[in-house]
């Protein structure tokens, strides 16, 4: 199993494998490999006779066309053949025995998204043994979020030959917003650079909430914030906001509320508060572990234990257990209260 790094460095030397098996529920990475073979590996003439983009819902139980094609001598030195929506094939039969003697002038690049196929069938086995390279695109979690969008810019500003970073709260803005969906956090972001006044070095929230319209105000990390400082009215202002907006549903942002309080609970029992091993045990940026520190302070490991539960019993409500009239503003209200009190 190769990583995404790995193929794309050997892409962009021209070392072309046979064929690629690109799986996984992340779809970005799947896009970023098969494109990149797609508008690189032929030049715009041979991609005219040479290149064959097909559908796997078009071969859901017959893949022998695709073997075919497969077999066929190129016009004009090499072909391409990319299967788009892989996971629809339900027989693979064909590429079991195709995989006994690929052609050296194909490249067969399977795309299949949004899972991985069973890995104990003979084919795929064999298929790195026959000169094939495989990758697995794993969804990456809320806690690696921040890290990636960091690392994206960098590499992105890099690229241009511009010196812009993005702020930790804007990154975090747009987690919060987009969750961990790759292909849309990339595409707001590139938007946003090519906006973005010249001379900017770095992305603030207010450049977010300006070009992407998030609000840099009311979100999830702003009503952590209201809740760590005991601040009822800013607290109370943002939940007001969230009950009213379509963007903010109670029970994403209940999973939020209810990741910062599980860390703060873990802060609480760990035997090393240094910024280091708070960093390393919770999954953060040290940046943020001084907003543990402080509502530590503020809310003890009982009424932690306690808020904890008051968040599990708004979510049941919130889906109709024991909750026979409340709305989401009511129940956002009522846990805000038990919290700060």
């Amino acid at each position: 199993m190769e990583t995404y790094d790995n193929i794309m460095l050997s892409l962009r030397k021209g070392n072309y494998a046979p064929m690629y098996f690109l799986c996984g529920e992340e779809p970005y990475y799947i896009d970023k490999v098969s494109d990149y073979i797609e508008h690189h590996c032929l030049d715009d003439m041979a991609r005219e006779f040479d290149q064959t983009i097909v559908f796997g819902k078009d071969y859901e139980r017959d893949m022998g066309p695709i073997i075919a094609a497969a077999r066929r001598f190129p016009m004009m030195g090499r072909q391409i053949i990319i299967v788009k929506e892989a996971q629809n094939i339900k027989k693979w039969d064909p590429l079991e025995f195709y995989l006994q003697q690929p052609m050296p002038t194909t490249v067969l690049v399977f795309c299949y998204k949004y899972g991985k196929p069973d890995k104990r069938l003979k084919v795929f086995k064999d298929f790195e043994k026959a000169g094939g390279v495989m990758m697995e695109s794993n969804m990456l979690r809320d806690y690696q979020m921040q890290k990636w969008i960091l690392d994206y810019v960098r590499r992105w500003s890099a690229e241009k030959n511009l010196d812009i970073s993005i702020d930790l709260k804007a990154a975090m803005l747009l987690v919060d917003s987009l969750g961990t969906d790759l292909t849309k956090i990339v595409g707001e972001l590139d938007k946003l650079v090519i906006g973005i006044p010249q001379g900017t070095k770095v992305i603030t929230p207010e450049l977010i909430e300006r070009n992407i319209g998030i609000s840099k105000d009311f979100n999830v990390f702003e009503l952590q914030s209201a809740l760590r400082e005991g601040d009822v009215l800013k607290a109370n202002r943002i939940v007001r906001y969230f009950a009213q907006s379509k963007q903010h549903p109670l029970q994403k942002e209940l999973i939020s509320l209810f990741s910062w309080f599980q860390n703060l609970m873990i802060y609480h029992y760990l035997p090393d508060k240094s910024e280091p091993a708070v960093a390393k045990a919770l999954g953060v940026n040290p940046y943020f572990v001084k907003d543990y520190a402080a509502a530590a302070r503020r809310y003890s490991a009982g009424k932690v234990f306690r808020i904890i539960g008051y968040i599990r019993e708004t979510d049941a409500r919130s889906k109709g257990i024991n909750n026979p009239s409340a709305d989401d503003l009511a129940l956002w209200q009522e846990l805000i209260y038990k919290i700060l009190h």
